[in-house]
């Protein structure tokens, strides 16, 4: 080979040895940089991803880990297959999410499920009847994200399936019975109250072995120093108002403006189109509310030991003196 086909060779293949494919791309340290990272792996475009690609990234992902990535691949490629990565293999144990469950699911599931909420919430069977589809998704969600390094048994998953919706359909009925004499803008917001409920208890009871037995927490070398019920409490806590967040523009606003909007003339012509229309404009608002709202804080959290439980404490203390000053801990989404 000639000293010019050489050079040629080596300035289409890009040197990848000091790549880093589990290197954030953006600053996870800035609350910017996480809504960047979570518009990348929530992008709802990769539901529609085949297996046949999904298994690729898997591929290209565990041999750049390897440094074995085959000759001529490019960094973009090495990029996109960690995006796919990302948003359909769960962080803990690497295995592939139902796709309902995922992260990236959130927009066109979410916009359906709430926009059908808010448009009917008239009645009382098509308010229990949206709740209960509400809290089915979620609890498929929570189990979906969950920090896999507790796991939970289907009974417990039963347990908190149905208390999560017994508390979001009580409280959306109670609400709805209150609030008759109210304003039609206060009946409205009936679902999103309801939401907010059941997601503190959903997602809490969903998780509940991290809470009893603790969560996994590691140093900043991934070596596990232990479980801790406080890094559990902190996770989850965490979650609960990351989930509500992400729902509270859409289910606020959007019966602000429905609200107006119907009492115009041409849309009182056309009510077949105010569900459609709704869940549209729930779409708009979980484009960009999913990835700020799991944005809102890390997801591997920072935790500083004097915070541990005092027994896990004098454990690293006694192991590793003071050189572990935090640990860190998957919270999950």
């Amino acid at each position: 080979m000639s000293f010019n086909t050489q050079l040629c060779v080596s300035k289409m293949e890009p040197d990848l040895s000091g790549f880093n494919i589990d290197a954030p791309r953006w600053d996870q340290f800035t609350f910017l940089g996480r809504v960047k990272h979570f518009f990348n792996i929530t992008d709802p475009r990769t539901v529609l991803v085949p297996e046949r690609e999904l298994d690729w990234a898997k591929m290209m992902v565990e041999k750049s880990r390897m440094g074995a990535v085959p000759p001529g691949t490019q960094v973009e490629q090495l990029l996109y297959a960690k995006k796919l990565y990302d948003s359909a293999f769960h962080p803990d144990t690497g295995e592939k999410m139902n796709v309902i469950g995922r992260m990236s699911f959130q927009v066109p599931g979410g916009m359906i499920i709430t926009g059908f909420m808010l448009q009917f919430y008239r009645t009382m069977p098509a308010i229990i009847f949206w709740q209960w589809v509400n809290q089915s998704f979620n609890a498929l969600v929570n189990y979906t994200n969950r920090n896999a390094a507790s796991p939970t048994s289907g009974r417990q998953m039963a347990l908190a399936y149905v208390t999560a919706t017994t508390t979001a359909v009580t409280t959306a009925v109670s609400m709805n019975m209150l609030t008759k004499k109210a304003p039609p803008l206060v009946a409205r917001w009936v679902p999103f109250a309801a939401v907010a409920a059941a997601n503190c208890v959903n997602i809490p009871m969903m998780r509940q072995q991290e809470l009893i037995h603790g969560i996994s927490v590691k140093d900043k070398n991934h070596n596990e120093m232990g479980h801790s019920r406080r890094a559990a409490a902190i996770g989850i806590t965490q979650v609960v108002i990351s989930r509500i967040t992400m729902a509270a523009p859409g289910m606020i606003l959007l019966p602000i403006v429905m609200e107006r909007l119907e009492k115009l003339r041409f849309m009182q012509k056309v009510k077949v189109l105010h569900a459609p229309l709704q869940v549209m404009l729930c779409g708009c608002f979980l484009i960009f509310m999913v990835p700020v709202a799991c944005g809102l804080f890390p997801q591997i959290c920072e935790l500083p030991v004097s915070y541990l439980e005092q027994e896990l404490q004098d454990t690293i203390k006694a192991k590793y003196g003071e050189h572990v000053p935090s640990v860190y801990f998957n919270k999950g989404l």
